[in-house]
């Protein structure tokens, strides 16, 4: 085997290696994460938004929620769950940033509301 196909199969097998590690985040207590949905990037008419002037979204996915938060002594479960659209203050949450994507992570008080439909 020459040195090149060696090194071509190192790699490629570090690679796949890779794409299966994922990060994840578990939340603890009632601390929601979210992927916002990406910023406008065009107006209705067509001209594009410099990021300077884009709008920090106010609407993302669920994609991790915490068991809840005890009072007095007793777990309050989560209204939200995982794969629900909610819409949640602009300055809402700590920006966290794993394998290249943005979240949040939140309390679930942060969050407005449950978009359906």
């Amino acid at each position: 085997m020459s040195d090149n196909s060696l090194r071509s199969l190192i790699h490629t097998s570090l690679t796949r290696h890779s794409e299966q590690i994922m990060t994840s985040i578990k939340p603890l207590g009632d601390r929601v994460v979210v992927q916002p949905k990406p910023a406008e990037e065009k107006t209705e008419s067509g001209l594009y938004i410099p990021d300077s002037a884009k709008e920090k979204p106010q609407e993302g996915t669920v994609v991790a929620t915490g068991p809840g938060r005890v009072e007095d002594g007793t777990r309050i479960e989560m209204t939200v769950e995982e794969g629900d659209d909610v819409l949640y203050g602009k300055y809402a949450g700590t920006e966290v940033t794993l394998d290249g994507d943005e979240y949040l992570i939140m309390r679930e008080s942060d969050i407005f509301g449950v978009v359906e439909g």
